[in-house]
């Protein structure tokens, strides 16, 4: 995903430009990578797909989709939360957190990687397991991204979100996409896998900009900081023109705020001051150039607002942990 979806429309609840470029450079790629069939009783145990802690992971992220396209199905979080969930809902793990699928009583849990077989779809395996009782069909999908540590999206997202599309209108979008990657699933004709790549990638964003809208009052991070029209006209002005050499007195003007306002509004729903905010912007956009163009490393400077390529190099490799040219020859 090159670009943010056509579809993403300005609210009053987020401002898509400031979205889509966020989006833009996080360049999303999307897949369907599980077609389900579980009867009652069933316990399907799915390992955490994403770890911090491992080298280098902050260069790149995955979240995990469950499509519940009928029946029922109860899914445990590793702190033994539950989520209880039924035909049209759709749920997101934004950390890919090691997770439980149940229904019934199982008499054990079996880990979901060896249950696979091969579908008909590239990419996309079959499972079937369970009992005798009834059905269960969950579609089962990822986001992937070059999400950087510049970059805490999805980190500041709930470990679980739940969208119930069933008989509610406002969720047409939602319901609409998830109907048409079952029939992709369903046909299974040449080409399938690219067409649900991409309609997870708009599945993604739909449940971002609805999540976003219903973020309570006191919420902190990036969607609640988009939904503060103070910060939507600074983080637009920021993002609009990183190569500005801006102070903190620069911004505040632009966003019609006073030098305090602006510092503590970024340090309250962000935890960093505007300006390092803005590194962090400068260098976010800076790998996505050098992943996606043939760009030189000094023009690739000058663009975000870096003197020389020494400068951006040593401020690269202190932000991302490697050096501008490691990054472009890994991604």
């Amino acid at each position: 995903m090159t670009g943010p979806p056509d579809f993403i429309a300005a609210t009053p609840e987020v401002p898509a430009d400031v979205l889509s470029e966020l989006l833009r450079v996080l360049r999303l790629t999307g897949s369907v990578f599980m077609n389900g069939h579980f009867s009652e009783p069933f316990g399907v145990y799915s390992p955490r797909q994403w770890d911090a802690s491992a080298p280098l992971a902050h260069l790149r992220h995955m979240s995990l989709f469950h499509l519940i396209a009928t029946g029922d199905c109860t899914i445990t979080g590793e702190d033994g939360t539950t989520w209880e969930t039924s035909t049209g809902d759709i749920v997101l793990m934004p950390n890919a957190i090691e997770h439980r699928l149940s229904r019934g009583q199982p008499k054990q849990f079996v880990p979901g990687p060896d249950l696979v077989s091969e579908g008909p779809v590239k990419g996309c395996s079959v499972v079937r397991h369970g009992g005798d009782g009834p059905d269960t069909r969950i579609v089962c999908g990822f986001i992937e991204s070059a999400e950087l540590v510049t970059a805490p999206l999805f980190r500041t997202l709930p470990s679980v979100l739940v969208e119930r599309t069933r008989d509610n209108p406002v969720a047409g979008m939602l319901a609409s996409t998830a109907g048409e990657i079952l029939r992709q699933l369903d046909e299974a004709r040449p080409g399938a896998d690219l067409l649900l790549g991409r309609l997870m990638e708009m599945l993604f964003v739909e449940v971002l900009r609805r999540h976003a809208a219903s973020l309570p009052p006191g919420t902190v991070g990036m969607l609640a900081a988009l939904r503060d029209p103070l910060m939507a006209r600074a983080l637009k002005q920021l993002h609009a023109d990183p190569a500005r050499h801006w102070t903190v007195e620069e911004l505040a003007r632009e966003a019609g705020a006073s030098r305090t306002v602006i510092a503590e509004r970024f340090n309250t729903l962000l935890g960093k001051p505007p300006i390092e905010y803005l590194t962090g912007w400068r260098i976010q956009t800076a790998a996505e150039r050098l992943r996606s163009s043939s760009d030189s490393l000094a023009q690739v400077a000058e663009a975000i607002g870096y003197d020389s390529e020494a400068s951006f190099s040593r401020a690269f490799k202190r932000t991302m942990g490697i050096s501008p040219g490691a990054w472009r020859s890994a991604a």
